[in-house]
């Protein structure tokens, strides 16, 4: 279901990318907006590594070091058949992980000192095994498509923006162009950005979900890994992340207070909810 929805959420995202392009009437325009926002993105997906671990002083760390960390890494790892990523802790207190890197071949796993402080070796396997279906599900990759496209429609926004500034919205005798033209370029400049971003954090939204299930699977403790979730987010609030918002779906739990209506622009589905439906995952295991 949550393969369908992404699917379903790229596929918008693409369909509202060719309405504001064909809208704006300048394929070439729509082209190099499209073709920019491809090579950002390139270049994010193939460095995103090394920048978001360098963001957050990660430093790898070995099994002599860290057993339980590397050891449940590693155990994971081979339960999942792909190669053991690397392994790094972040030096803070705040409770949290992530993963990244561009492919299973080129992945890194990081955990803060806070979170090997407060969970138990049960709950700590079930957020590696929850980070590791993120690699193997190709998360990086769904993410890095998706911020490319929503990028494409931001410029093509100020491309309408401009257009609306320098008279674009009037004809070549200097009529004005009417109502609708007006309107639909509103719409292009004010609602299709927020309506991109909400389609990318649908998006977010989904391979979290999809993670959690993966990851309960893979560890087979569905209830340990909402037993850390609870304890990540209830830690959270007490110990805040000085985190970067454009980083934050990356980590298990978001580092940013997300509450009301801004849940609708949260890269993360509510914790509540995702313990709903792991205890349910536990009633069916």
């Amino acid at each position: 279901m949550n393969t369908l929805k992404t699917a379903f959420f790229l596929t918008l995202l693409t369909l509202l990318f060719i309405a504001i392009g064909g809208l704006l009437g300048g394929r070439s325009g729509m082209v190099m907006a499209f073709g920019f926002a491809l090579l950002m993105n390139f270049v994010s997906y193939w460095f995103s590594d090394r920048i978001v671990l360098a963001m957050y002083r990660a430093k790898p760390c070995s099994e002599a070091e860290a057993p339980e960390l590397v050891g449940a890494v590693r155990r994971l790892s081979e339960l999942a058949q792909m190669p053991m990523p690397k392994v790094y802790i972040i030096p803070t207190e705040a409770p949290n992980a992530f993963a990244t890197g561009r492919s299973p071949a080129h992945a890194a796993v990081a955990a803060t000192q806070g979170i090997l402080r407060i969970l138990n070796e049960e709950e700590l396997t079930a957020v590696l095994a929850h980070e590791i279906s993120h690699v193997r599900n190709r998360d990086v990759l769904i993410g890095t498509i998706a911020a490319a496209v929503a990028g494409a429609i931001y410029m093509l926004a100020d491309m309408a923006r401009w257009s609306m500034m320098w008279g674009g919205g009037r004809d070549r005798e200097g009529r004005s162009s009417g109502a609708l033209q007006m309107v639909l370029m509103l719409f292009a400049v004010v609602v299709a950005p927020i309506a991109a971003m909400l389609v990318q954090m649908a998006i977010s939204r989904s391979r979290e979900y999809q993670a959690d299930q993966s990851g309960a699977e893979l560890s087979r403790k569905p209830l340990a890994l909402a037993s850390a979730l609870q304890k990540i987010h209830a830690m959270a609030r007490k110990v805040p992340m000085e985190a970067n918002p454009a980083t934050a779906h990356l980590f298990i739990v978001n580092p940013l207070s997300a509450q009301g209506l801004v849940h609708l622009f949260s890269t993360h589905p509510p914790v509540e909810r995702r313990v709903e439906i792991l205890e349910g995952l536990a009633r069916r295991l």
